[in-house]
């Protein structure tokens, strides 16, 4: 199959509904955490604006700090539970590094509305205060995937790297210096594919 008439490969049908339905799943995911969070950001700005005089930016910042623990949980183990787990540190500094900017982004559409408009009716600030949570998410979203939660290799490239890996010669210790190629029999005890 080529493209068009210019000799090259078409790309795959398939293997582009394959990363679109990969892609819908992870945006599924996300949105469930994400949906969360936002209840347990919202919950949490409305108690502590309820039970204390706290100025809304400040309560606003104590909510995102809480939503952006719950999600670190919900996001590694639900949503990117499949991603590479083998640098936790470097993955938790930069979930930490990219939260804290969309907490800036978050919290300072809802200054910029308090103190700039005036807008400070509980209304007021819990609009402001979702629609932050919005323009931050975008942000969120793409630097998770890119650079928090990143993902493992596809499946093509484990597969090259295993066809790699069974053409390389295998010592044969039954004879000196010997080496079995790809096609030799395996030795008693091993196992075939």
């Amino acid at each position: 199959m080529t493209n068009g008439g210019t000799g090259a490969p078409a790309r795959s049908e398939g293997s582009l509904w394959r990363r679109v339905e990969r892609l819908r799943r992870e945006l599924l995911k996300f949105g469930a955490v994400g949906g969360a969070g936002i209840v347990v950001n919202l919950l949490v700005f409305n108690l502590v604006r309820a039970v204390s005089e706290l100025p809304v930016v400040r309560a606003g910042i104590i909510a995102t700090i809480v939503a952006i623990a719950f999600n670190y949980l919900g996001f590694r183990y639900f949503t990117y539970r499949d991603r590479d787990k083998s640098g936790r540190t470097r993955e938790m500094s930069l979930f930490l590094l990219f939260s804290a900017i969309g907490l800036v982004i978050e919290n300072g559409v809802l200054y910029a509305a308090t103190y700039g408009f005036g807008w400070d009716t509980p209304l007021q600030s819990n609009f402001f205060k979702f629609f932050g949570i919005g323009v931050a998410t975008l942000f969120r979203f793409w630097s998770y995937r890119t650079w928090v939660f990143r993902a493992l290799p596809t499946g093509s490239a484990v597969t090259a790297a295993e066809r790699f890996l069974e053409e390389q010669p295998v010592p044969d210790p039954r004879a000196a210096g010997g080496v079995r190629g790809a096609g030799a029999t395996p030795l008693s005890g091993q196992r075939t594919r």
